[in-house]
């Protein structure tokens, strides 16, 4: 007996090299599937590249592959970045850590300074987290300083600034960070 038939597992075939319809399929279902900005397609299709093989003849030309999709409006790296800024920060995450995140994704450093959330925003998304985690006055209990600063050190990794950490974590009731929320937004006002 084969050892095929003893494991009872059909062996894979190799995928087959891409070809220039291949990798433009490829593409166009990764667009279709993922809101994604220019640079992510470009580092997909590389490893895709790297994991299958080319079977034409010289190498494929993604970058103009990629272009194609940004001219047809199937990529849109500003309107991509907003839409991961805004969510970033309503689960709670700062500045910082959006930033990070922009820039893993390939965004340009002026669409990035864009879109860098104001103070009433980074307040906000500090209050967010502090409630989902229950730290600071959303904390049941009593509050000692070893927990005060692993709530910080958390907040920080977070992307908020020592400031915005501290100050939430050191508030005793909701309403302290309420009136520190209001005061952003008459500033904006």
């Amino acid at each position: 007996m084969s050892d095929r038939a003893i494991s009872g597992k059909r062996q894979k075939r190799p995928p087959k090299p891409l070809d220039s319809q291949r990798l433009q399929d490829l593409a166009l279902s990764y667009v279709a599937r993922f809101s994604t900005s220019a640079a992510k397609l470009e580092g997909y299709l590389a490893r895709k590249l790297r994991e299958r093989g080319w079977e034409e003849e010289g190498q494929p030309d993604i970058p103009a592959l990629v272009g194609r999709y940004v001219d047809l409006g199937y990529i849109d790296d500003e309107a991509y970045a907003r839409s991961k800024a805004g969510s970033l920060l309503r689960r709670g995450y700062g500045a910082r850590r959006v930033g990070q995140a922009l820039y893993a994704a390939g965004i340009d450093e002026t669409i990035r300074a864009a879109l860098d959330p104001e103070e009433h925003t980074r307040r906000e998304a500090a209050i967010v987290m502090a409630r989902k985690r229950r730290f600071g006055p959303f904390y049941v209990g009593e509050l000692e300083r070893d927990r005060q600063e692993k709530q910080i050190a958390a907040m920080l990794r977070a992307g908020h600034s020592f400031d915005h950490a501290r100050k939430v974590i050191g508030a005793n009731e909701e309403r302290i960070l309420e009136e520190w929320l209001a005061e952003a937004q008459a500033e904006l006002d």
